[in-house]
């Protein structure tokens, strides 16, 4: 049986610096009658960290993959083996791609079945999972904290995110579209007219539905504007559109409508220091592709929700 633990990583503040801030403001020169010092010269700015402009491609499979209960000595793999689970950061809330089965209490979905694809190479078993549920803005920090092994979660792969995290070859094309009701005449951005679309706020569709000039109403999640269309308060909402297919599949009086506004790729994110988990990773990814399962998960989930049915990604190395 799966092991799940919902719970979000902690966030701990630091205050140390405001108290030692304090400190000075009781000790330093004022407080003992003598003149202050001169004041400091200017210091020059920051020089501001160099932009991200290229995504680099993953890293290369090593041979075959080993089997199951037989990981390389010393490798994250056979780290994993040992503790006999694999610790997968998921969502539950993405009908389709990862949500749970109101019907049996488990995970389901496209990420999920990446998932026990991976715990299947490594334990020989797809249960030996423990799933920790992650919000969009936690993906990243758990994989800095080391609390979970893998982040399956609809993660676009972008050159900022590549800092602190070391992406599988993309396994899924995801395309920026729009969700609107039934009736409403619109087929396209341009049928938009003054009328509102809504996303969510700081995403990168934000920023490419402002780029075309329309008129944007942003919230915290794209479940709040779907709300907001059903209220009438705003006319469409914006999305990947393997996210507005399931929101399109549990909503029948919606549907996915427009061209490509903007293109991206997700893949399983991991740790940057450990590159023989993510080279493994690839390798049970194109066993996926050449043996028709990655093809065929994406065929269970989305015929009939969207179309095209996502194909999946030829992978492309850096090595």
């Amino acid at each position: 049986m799966s092991a799940v633990n919902p719970r979000r990583p902690a966030v701990y503040v630091v205050v140390g610096a405001v108290l030692a801030l304090g400190s000075l403001a009781l000790t330093g020169p004022g407080a003992t009658g003598a003149p202050p010092p001169p004041p400091a010269a200017a210091s020059e700015p920051a020089t501001p960290a160099p932009q991200c402009t290229e995504v680099r491609e993953s890293l290369r499979p090593q041979g075959q993959l080993p089997a199951p209960g037989a990981m390389p000595a010393g490798s994250t793999m056979a780290a994993i083996a040992e503790r006999g689970r694999l610790i997968a950061g998921v969502d539950q809330g993405k009908f389709l791609s990862g949500y749970r089965d109101p019907l049996t209490g488990g995970l389901d979905g496209s990420d999920i079945d990446i998932v026990r694809r991976i715990a299947d190479a490594i334990l020989g078993d797809p249960d030996r999972v423990q799933y920790v549920v992650l919000n969009i803005a936690d993906r990243a920090a758990a994989l800095e904290r080391d609390q979970v092994d893998v982040v399956v979660n609809s993660f676009t792969v972008t050159c900022a995110r590549q800092r602190t995290v070391e992406f599988s070859a993309p396994f899924m094309p995801a395309e920026q579209r729009l969700l609107v009701p039934l009736g409403s005449g619109i087929e396209e951005v341009a049928d938009l007219g003054d009328r509102t679309v809504c996303t969510s706020v700081g995403s990168t569709t934000e920023i490419v539905l402002r780029d075309l000039g329309l008129q944007v109403s942003t919230l915290p999640g794209i479940p709040d504007c779907v709300l907001e269309m059903q209220r009438g308060r705003v006319a469409a909402v914006s999305s990947d559109d393997v996210i507005l297919a399931g929101l399109a599949a549990q909503d029948p009086n919606t549907r996915v409508v427009g061209r490509t506004l903007a293109s991206t790729r997700y893949a399983v994110g991991m740790r940057p220091d450990e590159p023989d988990l993510v080279r493994f990773v690839n390798g049970v990814l194109e066993e996926a592709r050449a043996d028709g399962s990655l093809a065929a998960s994406n065929r269970r989930w989305y015929t009939g929700r969207l179309d095209p049915v996502p194909a999946p990604l030829p992978p492309v190395y850096r090595d």
